[in-house]
């Protein structure tokens, strides 16, 4: 099924990935890095299928283990020492920890990135930011398409070069770096273009101008405002176990967790719904699906 999380009302889905990114950059809580490794995997697995595990297996995987290993061979801050380096510098506990924090946030942070890129298009981005910053959020919308659109097109370039024999894998050397060179001067000349026929066409028709109106699809209909709320309330929850203390986590000089309570485990699971709120929505439209189907 189509991933019914990504038509939501793009105030919906802009807020909710505003709102993971920062809970996950901000709060070192195991149990909230966990939590938002684990809810941005599956949804990316959701949104990508196998395309999304073999990148996080044979990339994401090995660059977190890369930074939690690497940690503590810089940071020698804490008081736990566990043995000394060859060097003479100390290996503490609490840079070990650290850096397995660190490589988690990263890796949620990018697991977020990718599935915020895969649902909010860039029809959606100009739809909210048009009116505000125009030119901006013109730039911002190409620079978003910047990567996979480009990428395309120097595989068209790469396959028609080939079929004359002037591709990167004919000659020898120094034929495939002037190869390499003629396609890549291709690909300039057309970037520069698409930029220009780009810039031409939203002028002609009165982009950023004063009154201008354009259509939208989008309206905010009654399945978004319960999204939307639910969303709120988990946020407030979550904020009010940030502010007691329960979503953090002392690393230096010395660990220090406040321990668990009723109250933390309710924010913790707040958490955890805000998290695999798409998941939720996701997996309940495909058993709505099937239950419809089978009466049918």
């Amino acid at each position: 099924m189509k991933d019914v999380f990504s038509t939501l009302h793009p105030v919906v889905t802009f807020t909710y990935f505003t709102a993971v990114l920062l809970f996950s950059m901000c709060f070192m809580h195991p149990v909230c890095l966990t939590v938002s490794l684990l809810c941005s995997f599956l949804y990316s697995v959701l949104l990508r299928g196998k395309k999304a595990i073999r990148f996080n297996l044979l990339y994401l995987l090995p660059l977190l283990l890369f930074m939690a290993v690497i940690n503590p061979a810089f940071n020698h801050a804490g008081v736990t020492i566990l043995f000394y380096l060859k060097n003479g510098n100390p290996v503490t506990l609490e840079s070990i920890l650290y850096g397995i924090a660190a490589a988690g946030m990263f890796g949620a942070v990018v697991l977020w990135f990718s599935c915020y890129n895969a649902v909010m298009t860039s029809d959606k981005f100009i739809y909210l930011f048009g009116r505000l910053i125009p030119a901006l959020s013109l730039i911002l919308s190409m620079a978003l398409r910047f990567v996979p659109r480009y990428k395309a097109q120097i595989q068209v370039i790469s396959i028609a070069q080939q079929g004359i024999g002037r591709d990167v894998s004919n000659g020898n050397i120094l034929e495939r770096a002037r190869n390499g060179l003629q396609i890549l001067s291709m690909m300039t000349t057309w970037a520069l273009e698409n930029a220009i026929e780009t810039a031409d066409s939203m002028k002609s028709r009165g982009y950023g101008l004063p009154g201008r109106t354009s259509f939208s699809i989008f309206r905010f209909d009654r399945r978004d405002k319960a999204v939307f709320g639910a969303m709120l309330l988990l946020m407030a929850a979550i904020l009010t176990g940030a502010a007691a203390g329960f979503n953090t986590m002392r690393f230096f000089p010395s660990l220090k967790l406040l321990p668990p309570n009723a109250f933390s485990l309710g924010v913790y699971c707040a958490y955890l719904a805000l998290g695999s709120l798409p998941v939720i929505i996701d997996t309940a439209e495909e058993l709505k699906w099937k239950r419809i189907k089978s009466e049918l």
